[in-house]
C-alpha cells in the first residue's frame, strides 16, 4: 500500500484510465493486464461460443450464457458468486462492479425480492453496465458511481459484499474491508476473488502505476490481508492462495512478483450464517 497523497493519486488515475480504456472496448484480459494469465483468447468469440477472456474465472458456460452480450470483459480472478450462497431476496454489493458480469450472475440468484448494488469509480465502466441492465431487462440490479474506499451506501444494508480482482488495486485497503464491514448487516459475508502475494514486493514496484493497475503490485500477502480483515472487525476469516496454474501462460509483472490468485472469504459477527 502507499500512504503518499500524490503516489495514490497517480496510481488511482492510472487504474481509471485503464479500466475506462477496457470499457470503450480496448483488448481485454484478466484484471486488465496486457498479456493474457489465462491460456484464452481475448478476442471476440466464435458465434455460439461462450464470451472470451472469463474461462480464466471459473464461469460455467450457462453462467456465461445468462449474461446480457457484452458484460463478460476477462477481467477477473475468480468467481465470487461461487463462494457464498446467495439467496433470494438478499441485498448483494459488488465492488469494483465493471461492466456487471458478478452484478448480473448474482441478480440472477438473489431473484426479484432481491436487490443487487454494483459500485465502480470508472464512469465509462458504470455508463456501459447500466445501459446493460437496461437492454437485458434486469430490474434488480443497479450501478452507482464512487470509490470503494467510500461507500455510497447506507450502513448495515446489504448481505453480501462481493469483489472480484479489485480490492488490490485500491490504494488504501483497510479502508475498503472498514467500509464493506459497515455496508454489511450484522452475520453479513464478505466474498472476494483476489489476488494475493506470496513474498514480499518492493517499494520501487509498489511505486510502479503500470505494475499496479495491471493487478500485481498492489497484492498483499494472505497474513496482510488477514491482517486489515481482523482490524475492520471481520470473522470467521479465511484467506487461500490458490497458487498459478503451469498449464497456463503467466501474466508478467504478476508471475515475476510472486502474485497468485486467491480466494478471501470472512463475516460480520452477528445474527446470520456463512
Amino acid at each position: 500500500m502507499t500512504d503518499n497523497a500524490s503516489e495514490t493519486e497517480t496510481i488511482r488515475q492510472s487504474v481509471r484510465e485503464r479500466y475506462a480504456n477496457l470499457a470503450r472496448g480496448e483488448r481485454a484480459t484478466c484484471c486488465g493486464g496486457r498479456d493474457s494469465s489465462c491460456g484464452c483468447s481475448a478476442d471476440p468469440p466464435a458465434k455460439g461460443a461462450t464470451e472470451a477472456g472469463s474461462c480464466c474465472g471459473g464461469y460455467s458456460e450457462a453462467e456465461l450464457a445468462s449474461l446480457p452480450p457484452g458484460a463478460s470483459l476477462g477481467l477477473g480472478c475468480g468467481n465470487p458468486t461461487r463462494l457464498t450462497t446467495l439467496r433470494p431476496g438478499e441485498t448483494v454489493l459488488d465492488l469494483g462492479s465493471g461492466a456487471g458480469v458478478d452484478c448480473f450472475l448474482a441478480a440472477d440468484q438473489v431473484g426479484a425480492t432481491g436487490r443487487v448494488i454494483g459500485v465502480d469509480m470508472t464512469p465509462e465502466m458504470v455508463a456501459r453496465a447500466r445501459e446493460l441492465s437496461r437492454s437485458s431487462g434486469r430490474s434488480n440490479v443497479e450501478f452507482r458511481l464512487g470509490e470503494i474506499e467510500h461507500l455510497p451506501v447506507a450502513d448495515s444494508s446489504v448481505d453480501v459484499v462481493l469483489s472480484n480482482c479489485v480490492i488490490n488495486l485500491a490504494p488504501d485497503k483497510g479502508a475498503v474491508y472498514r467500509e464493506a464491514f459497515r455496508a454489511l448487516k450484522p452475520g453479513g459475508r464478505l466474498a472476494v476473488a483476489d489476488v494475493l502475494a506470496t513474498r514480499p514486493i518492493s517499494a520501487a514496484d509498489r511505486q510502479n502505476p503500470d505494475f499496479w493497475s495491471s493487478c500485481s503490485s498492489g497484492a498483499l500477502t494472505r497474513d496482510e490481508v488477514a491482517s486489515l480483515l481482523r482490524s475492520a472487525g471481520f470473522e470467521s476469516i479465511a484467506v487461500t492462495p490458490l497458487g498459478e496454474d503451469p498449464t497456463r501462460d503467466s501474466l508478467h509483472p504478476q508471475a515475476e512478483l510472486g502474485v497468485v490468485p486467491g480466494e478471501v472469504r470472512a463475516v460480520k459477527p452477528g445474527r446470520g450464517e456463512p
